[in-house]
């Protein structure tokens, strides 16, 4: 019988060996040692990955963190890549799958446990084992959407990539828009927390969609506000025209600003004046409406079904006095 079925609350051991495959029997030395990393460079790699750092003689590593390190070992000897780029890059896995963990935990119990109920030990022995039959399906998808996303991310440092000699290197051109919830302060106190969760949800779900469906990205969701991207300013126009679309078909009301300019990409998101001008744009931004920069006002004239109209300049804190233009469909 597989200890997932067994009756009873689940255990960490239970939970550990799921999920990593062995109970953790190194020490922080000892894995090191046999991966053959200096044990400075393997105790910075699992900070940067975002796990605590146990005490010298506790057993805390598995026979995976050892294979795990060794890679690393072979990709540090073979000068593929440095030591700076190895925690880089661990920075990066450690914070996205973090998240995604975390995220996709809070998904299952959600759907299997009664959020006003306790739960038994039989419905958390039954959570352990739904999540044992999905493990294979969700590990294999992960990968392949993984690739998927680097073939995008690839594509899109190629197509927006200002190859001008006057560029500052590692910068990009692009469009950035914010799309925030109208009164989301008001109607957050009007909601339980179930009720208020549901609501951003839909929310974020709703702009993902519809940003993805263009070909955009979302760089990051705060609740009640989205940053995403586009590779053109038509793009990014037709994305926060249709968010207005769809927010107000499900009864509440956005704001969107945009602005098409140089940015900075650091570890996924993206900052520098652009950004700044595009927040700036959201925050005066009337509900239901889409105020835009003068880049992309310029860049959409002539584009079929897009127009944007010259309204009065505006201060903007940080960026003095600017002109921003209405987006609206012609």
């Amino acid at each position: 019988m597989r200890e997932t079925e067994t009756a009873g609350r689940p255990t960490a051991e239970q939970i550990e060996r799921l999920f990593v495959g062995s109970a953790p029997r190194h020490t922080r030395g000892e894995v090191a040692r046999r991966a053959g990393v200096p044990s400075e460079l393997a105790q910075r790699i699992w900070r940067a990955l975002g796990f605590a750092t146990p005490a010298d003689e506790t057993p805390a590593f598995t026979d995976a963190d050892v294979e795990a390190l060794r890679r690393v070992a072979g990709m540090l000897g073979s000068d593929l890549i440095d030591e700076t780029t190895v925690v880089r890059m661990a920075r990066a896995l450690g914070q996205t799958t973090a998240r995604l963990a975390q995220w996709q935990a809070e998904i299952l119990v959600g759907a299997t446990l009664d959020p006003g109920e306790a739960p038994t030990e039989k419905e958390l022995a039954a959570v352990l084992e739904l999540s044992r039959k999905l493990l294979p399906e969700f590990e294999r998808l992960l990968v392949h959407v993984w690739r998927a996303q680097l073939a995008a991310a690839g594509t899109r440092l190629l197509t927006t990539t200002d190859m001008n000699a006057e560029t500052v290197p590692g910068r990009l051109t692009l469009a950035v828009g914010f799309a925030d919830l109208v009164s989301f302060t008001q109607v957050s106190r009007e909601l339980d927390e179930q009720g208020l969760a549901e609501l951003v949800e839909n929310f974020e779900s709703r702009i993902s969609d519809v940003v993805a469906a263009h070909g955009a990205r979302v760089v990051k969701t705060l609740g009640d506000e989205v940053l995403f991207t586009a590779s053109t300013a038509e793009t990014a126009s037709r994305v926060a025209l249709e968010l207005v679309d769809v927010i107000r078909a499900e009864g509440r009301e956005v704001r969107v600003g945009l602005s098409y300019g140089p940015v900075l990409p650091i570890m996924g998101d993206v900052f520098g004046t652009t950004v700044n001008l595009a927040a700036r744009l959201t925050a005066i931004a009337r509900p239901c409406t889409v105020l835009v920069d003068q880049g992309v006002a310029e860049a959409v004239e002539g584009r079929p079904g897009l127009a944007a109209q010259r309204i009065r300049r505006r201060p903007a804190r940080g960026l003095g006095v600017i002109q921003p233009y209405v987006l609206r469909r012609s």
